[in-house]
C-alpha cells in the first residue's frame, strides 16, 4: 500500500530473527519458492515484521517480496470505512479478496514471472494495480489480519496481541478515529481472527518471541 507507515522497533527484529531462525533450514530445504503469511489483530506489528523478516532474510541471501493485504480489500480504505459505517456486518473477511491473493501465489507457484497485482494509494483513496516481476524473489510473505486463511502457503504465522495489547500501538500509528465505533469493529475482527491462531505453525507471543506451534501454551 503507497502512503502507509511503518514504525519497526527493535521487538519486531527480535521476534523476525526468531522466525527465520525457525524457518530458515525449511527454506533452504525446498530450494524453490517459499511462502509464508503474518496474521494477527489490528496493530499488532504484522507489517513491521513482515518487513523485518525480509530484513532478516536478505541477510541469509534470501530475496524477499512482501504482499501487504491491504492492497486487497474490495474498497479503498476510505471508502471501506463509510461501508463499515453503513452497516458494520460489512466488517469480516468479506472486505478482502483473498482468492485474489491466493490466486497469485498459486501462479508465482506455477513458474509465472509477472504478476499484476492490485495496490492501494492511501491518500487519494483509491486501488490501481502495479506489475512486479517476481523472478528473482525466493521468499513471499503475505501479512494481513486474515492471511492465515491463505490456502498456498508453506508456513503460517501469527502475533498472538490482541485489542488491550495493541491499544497503544493504533494510537501511534493514527489510522483510525479512537472512538467506541472502532472498538466495535476490533471486536468482530478479534472473534474471527483469534479462532485462525490454531492453524498458524509459529506464534509470536505478547513479549514478542516467536515459538513453533507445539511449544506454545
Amino acid at each position: 500500500m503507497e502512503g502507509d507507515v511503518l514504525i519497526i522497533n527493535n521487538y519486531h527484529r527480535k521476534a523476525a530473527k526468531q522466525v527465520v531462525a525457525i524457518l530458515l533450514a525449511e527454506i533452504e530445504k525446498r530450494g524453490n519458492k517459499f511462502f509464508l503469511t503474518v496474521a494477527g489483530e489490528s496493530g499488532a506489528g504484522k507489517s513491521e515484521i513482515a518487513a523485518s523478516i525480509a530484513a532478516e532474510l536478505e541477510k541469509a541471501g534470501k530475496k524477499s517480496f512482501v504482499f501487504q493485504q491491504d492492497d486487497y480489500f474490495v474498497y479503498p480504505p476510505k471508502t471501506n470505512a463509510e461501508k463499515r459505517v453503513e452497516d458494520i456486518g460489512w466488517v469480516g473477511m468479506q472486505e478482502v479478496k483473498l482468492f485474489k491473493l491466493d490466486e497469485e501465489i498459486a501462479a508465482i507457484r506455477q513458474g509465472e514471472a509477472m504478476i499484476e497485482k492490485p495496490l492501494v494509494i492511501f491518500g487519494e483513496d483509491r486501488i490501481t494495480t502495479e506489475v512486479v516481476d517476481m523472478s528473482s524473489f525466493e521468499v513471499f510473505i503475505a501479512e494481513g489480519t486474515y492471511t492465515t486463511a491463505l490456502k498456498n502457503v508453506d508456513a503460517r504465522v501469527f502475533i498472538d496481541r490482541d485489542v488491550k495489547d495493541t491499544k497503544k500501538a493504533r494510537a501511534k500509528r493514527a489510522r483510525e478515529k479512537q472512538d467506541e465505533f472502532l472498538e466495535q469493529i476490533l471486536t468482530i475482527e478479534h472473534r474471527i481472527i483469534s479462532a485462525q491462531k490454531k492453524d498458524a505453525d509459529i506464534i509470536i507471543t505478547k513479549g514478542f518471541d516467536a515459538v513453533k506451534q507445539e511449544d506454545y501454551e
